[in-house]
């Protein structure tokens, strides 16, 4: 049967995707980042894929007093020269169809130095047609579920002594403590800076001994050497011996050559982060291309590679480890302490009050 959906790459999205789109946006601004229209408000965007110009109508919607600025249109210098007139908890938007640079300024970076609150939405030109819809879906803010499950994974991955992937009849097992998790889930009140990328959605450790971890682990998406989601005719089993990757069961020649890649510049491919994913607008029948958005999906995720600055570790030196590439667990059920917090597509830990 052909689908009843319009070809939405190279048209405008429908009316009521952009009315999904303010909802959410709606509650982000409200729920997640407490804007409120006492501060200046700036929204960047540009034109340059359907998504782009949807999601700028939404912010128009919601943000009725923001400056709107044309990011092809402006000189850098005067973006720059705006954004110096704001003050600590003003707002800044970005609608990125790839990835805005003004020169060597590194936008969100310097803008939380600021005070200032940030929400970005890079890379939106790699999700065209339908993903455009899966993308605004995944902006919907569940403030109860993203808080309260969100907290309870924090308080039992902090307190938990071991882990266990089961990807549908391989195990992989990590045999000691995780190091204490960090959220992105819309809760900044204890937080330095306010805001981020969109969409949200995860909870994050790694082992605190990196050779503790130990079994297989099967692998429906990775992101391949183009940072999109690569997604094999069958799951690529990981074997994992002392927290490093030894093998690769039907493996894929672009997956090999992501392995090569870490190899040549690293020596060994290393299994750092262990990623709780939370959003449940995707799943491994609802994805999207860009790997940095498909990464809240709902479910596991882990990277290979030696670099993640979050969790200093000795041996690996921030600028000299080089790889960060994520992978997609078949997740059938994940335990913490031998309690199942995961099963059947979802968490089923008890939310925090």
């Amino acid at each position: 049967m052909l689908s009843t959906l319009p070809d939405l790459s190279t048209e405008l999205l429908p009316d009521s995707a952009i009315d999904a789109a303010t909802i959410h946006l709606r509650d982000v601004l409200s729920l997640a980042i407490e804007y409120t229209p006492q501060h200046a408000a700036v929204v960047v965007s540009d034109a340059g894929c359907a998504l782009a110009q949807a999601l700028t109508t939404a912010y128009r919607r919601c943000l009725p007093d923001a400056t709107f600025i044309d990011f092809e249109a402006v000189a850098p210098e005067q973006i720059q020269a705006l954004f110096a007139t704001l003050s600590a908890g003003d707002l800044v938007v970005l609608v990125q169809s790839t990835n805005f640079r003004l020169d060597a300024y590194r936008i969100r970076v310097e803008l939380f130095k600021r005070g200032l609150k940030v929400i970005e939405h890079p890379h939106l030109a790699r999700m065209p047609g339908e993903q455009s819809l899966h993308y605004i879906a995944a902006l919907a803010y569940d403030q109860a579920y993203y808080r309260g499950t969100g907290m309870a994974l924090k308080e039992r991955i902090d307190r938990a002594g071991s882990a266990e992937i089961d990807s549908g009849g391989e195990l992989l097992v990590f045999g000691g403590p995780l190091e204490s998790a960090k959220i992105n889930i819309g809760d900044y009140r204890t937080m330095t800076n306010v805001g981020g990328q969109f969409p949200i959605g995860e909870v994050f450790t790694e082992a605190r001994d990196l050779e503790a971890v130990n079994g297989r682990v099967r692998i429906f998406v990775f992101g391949d050497t183009a940072f999109s989601v690569n997604q094999p005719a069958q799951p690529i089993t990981l074997v994992i011996s002392k927290g490093r990757v030894i093998e690769a069961i039907d493996s894929t020649p672009e997956f090999d050559q992501v392995l090569a890649n870490i190899r040549a510049d690293e020596g060994e491919v290393w299994l750092r982060e262990l990623g709780f994913g939370m959003n449940r607008a995707f799943s491994k029948d609802c994805t999207v291309s860009d790997i940095g958005t498909f990464e809240r999906m709902c479910g596991i995720h882990l990277s290979l590679g030696a670099k993640h600055g979050i969790y200093p570790k000795a041996g690996f030196k921030r600028g000299v480890v080089r790889h960060h590439v994520d992978v997609f667990a078949v997740t059938q059920s994940v335990r913490l302490d031998g309690e199942e917090v995961y099963r059947d597509g979802a968490w089923v830990v008890t939310a925090l009050n």
